[in-house]
């Protein structure tokens, strides 16, 4: 009578390929053996100089890293730049709390921000103050001194919107990204202020009807000239008609309404109704996210409120695309019942990506939540340097592992990268240094970035030989004419395909 012994390891094996199999499902695209001869040669180099941070630097800077899809345009911005701006409009600056203000100025308290390119010592407390450079200072929590500075640099940015994209714009191509999914609000705040005038209605749908008639259709309008004549001063700024325009230009930008989520309800809900109207109308705005800090006494108290205007206004405008800050959260800023959010805004927020996701693992049921979040590909946006800076959630406190172990699409974002002072290429280095990343996993977040992107059109499948692009050469200069088709019809395989050609003429280097 034959050993049942074979059968049984037979069958062990081939629980453990399977067990193997699905850890090792990658998103957007399958990992694979590392057959392509420049990506090979690019992954030997990187692990040989995985320990020398100098070299590490040099080689993920020149990388191409897709999208940055999580990042504010009021924190994308450097200190040193708002008080150059400040300076220039004849703007104040408090001595003591380092605000910007309108004149009239006084020397004594609050004197012109020209004073601190004139004073050494007050121009370092002024940089200190309106970013993470120092960190936090004077017993001042990193979560606090963080998201003071919006409020401090309010009265430039309001003045200095194309400045401000065109500085967003040249940073991402020094760090040699393609995309950026910005964060702003381009009304200005006036839905909101129309919103306070109007009041509030618990009938969703009666209140939608009196913003519209009230006002809102013309707010959203005249964003839109807003945003043409911003982008217009913007590529002036970058020189973009001109022989020799500033990389910047070159990087493709879209926006995402920003709702100011710490706002009474009444203020709330006209933001999200313009965030919709906006992006079912014009292209250049592909989605909203909410903002503020998550634990705010409103955000936390009109959490439920908040997702249920999503999913009302989802039901009218059902091909919006939505991203929310969920998760943002740790035991020390709210209770137990409030870690919540990362299912809610899924579930009832109908949230497509989740900006942050730090609390998952506190949540109910955290793994069929992240199975959930893996089957459903709901990309996670990770910010870093951000959950370290405000959080204090770092290493292995950081779920980042988990995500990538349970198969949750995952990409590196900056958040606020004039605030924290780190750039796209610094999130990308604290990933393969933390967490013992391959060039192949950085690989897998670059491409993510653009998968999960809310470019319109079918997305390209990577690693699928078998798909429409997949036997094409990106360094080639032709495809066939199934590729040619789509590429044609997809803004989002478009950019998809320059990255494979940006990543092969970056891998063909080694």
């Amino acid at each position: 009578m034959l050993s049942c012994a074979p059968v049984r390891r037979f069958r062990l094996f081939l629980f453990a390929f399977f067990l193997f199999a699905f850890y090792s499902s990658a998103w957007p695209q399958k990992t694979r053996v590392v057959t392509d001869t420049g990506e090979k040669k690019t992954a030997r180099y990187f692990e040989s100089i995985r320990t020398q941070p100098l070299l590490l630097h040099a080689f993920l800077q020149q990388m191409p890293k897709g999208a940055d899809l999580h990042i504010h345009l009021s924190g994308a911005v450097y200190a040193e730049s708002y008080v150059k701006w400040a300076a220039q409009d004849g703007l104040c600056i408090d001595r003591i709390t380092l605000a910007f203000s309108d004149p009239p100025c006084d020397m004594k308290d609050k004197p012109p921000a020209s004073s601190a390119l004139l004073d050494a010592a007050f121009y370092e407390r002024a940089l200190d103050t309106l970013s993470m450079r120092q960190g936090s200072r004077n017993g001042e929590s990193g979560h606090d001194h963080f998201f003071a500075v919006f409020s401090k640099v309010s009265a430039v940015a309001d003045r200095h919107t194309p400045e401000m994209l065109a500085e967003a714009r040249s940073r991402a191509a020094q760090g040699h990204l393609l995309y950026l999914e910005l964060m702003f609000n381009p009304d200005r705040g006036a839905a909101a202020s129309l919103g306070a005038s109007l009041g509030w209605n618990d009938d969703l749908s009666k209140m939608r009807d009196q913003l519209l008639s009230g006002g809102l259709s013309q707010i959203i309008s005249d964003a839109a000239r807003s945003l043409d004549e911003a982008e217009k001063k913007e590529n002036e700024e970058m020189h973009c008609d001109q022989p020799q325009p500033d990389p910047g230009c070159a990087v493709t930008v879209r926006y995402l309404y920003q709702v100011s989520r710490g706002l009474k309800k009444e203020m709330v809900f006209p933001q999200i109704l313009a965030g919709f109207e906006m992006a079912a109308k014009d292209r250049r705005v592909v989605g909203l996210n909410l903002v503020m800090p998550e634990d705010n006494y409103l955000s936390i108290h009109d959490f439920n409120l908040h997702m249920q205007m999503l999913d009302f206004l989802h039901s009218i405008y059902p091909k919006v695309h939505i991203t929310l800050h969920a998760g943002e959260l740790t035991p020390q800023l709210v209770p137990p019942e409030e870690l919540f959010h990362v299912r809610a805004s899924i579930e009832r927020g109908h949230a497509q990506r989740i900006g942050h996701g730090v609390d998952v693992m506190r949540e109910h049921d955290p793994f069929e939540l992240l199975k959930k979040m893996a089957t459903e590909g709901i990309l996670v946006e990770v910010c870093l340097t951000s959950n370290d800076v405000i959080l204090e959630v770092r290493g292995a406190r950081h779920p980042l592992p988990i995500y990538l172990k349970f198969g949750v699409p995952v990409t590196l974002a900056t958040d606020d990268p004039g605030v924290a002072r780190a750039d796209i290429t610094q999130e990308y280095e604290r990933a393969a240094e933390t967490y013992n990343l391959s060039y192949l996993e950085l690989k897998k977040f670059a491409r993510a970035s653009l998968a999960y992107s809310f470019l319109a059109g079918e997305g390209l499948r990577e690693a699928d030989r078998n798909s429409v692009c997949g036997q094409e050469n990106p360094l080639a200069g032709k495809v066939s004419a199934a590729c040619a088709r789509l590429l044609a019809a997809s803004e989002k395989a478009r950019m998809q395909w320059e990255l494979e050609k940006a990543v092969a003429a970056f891998e063909g280097k080694f």
